[in-house]
């Protein structure tokens, strides 16, 4: 079997839903939406935006958590918490300690979370800017395009993310989704014969 490469599989920067980082989260909104409507139907939905600098380079990322912590202003007040809990695996998303009921009741508690998330949403929409809520990319969130599908693998595992972002030398050309790894992945195991 011949080595896939990266660049094979990624989404072209061009293709994917981009913002400025001043952008307003109304405006990465209609952007995610904008670029599903042209996205090819038979793949797996964009479930995230890009954000760029005022040069154009990609400097961070905007998934369905981020929106939804976004909501709520006083999850800033725990982010030293969260940044406890995630150091050992550099990731925001999963916890490096087991968390029970009983932690997440206590953190509800203790900063009055979600009390008023939803009462005004258009107003944050409005007043929310994609830089003040993005994922910022660190080194490890990117990968070459000539990289193989077996090292995009491990680097998703290791690093635990649902997209890497693709470079050819210094620039970003677009973005791998493990969505799409995942449906090659699928593809190899059907064809083979047992």
């Amino acid at each position: 079997m011949r080595d896939i490469k990266v660049k094979e599989l990624m989404v072209p920067l061009s293709d994917y839903a981009t913002v400025d980082e001043n952008a307003t989260m109304f405006e990465a909104v209609s952007a995610l939406e904008q670029a599903r409507a042209k996205f090819d139907p038979k793949k797996l939905r964009h479930r995230a935006i890009l954000v760029t600098d005022s040069n154009q380079r990609v400097v961070g990322k905007i998934g369905y958590l981020d929106f939804l912590e976004s909501l709520e202003p006083k999850y800033r007040e725990i982010e030293e918490l969260l940044l406890t809990m995630n150091k050992t695996i550099e990731s925001k998303y999963n916890l490096g300690v087991a968390v029970t009921p009983e932690m997440i009741h206590s953190q509800i508690q203790t900063h009055s979370l979600w009390e008023k998330p939803l009462n005004d949403l258009c107003g944050k929409a409005a007043n929310s800017h994609a830089k003040d809520f993005m994922y910022i990319l660190k080194e490890a969130d990117y990968i070459n395009d000539e990289a193989t599908l077996d090292q995009a693998i491990h680097q998703f595992i290791l690093i635990k993310v649902q997209s890497l972002l693709v470079k050819t030398g210094d620039n970003t050309v677009g973005i791998l989704r493990l969505s799409d790894v995942v449906e090659t992945i699928f593809g190899l195991v059907k064809s083979c014969k047992i």
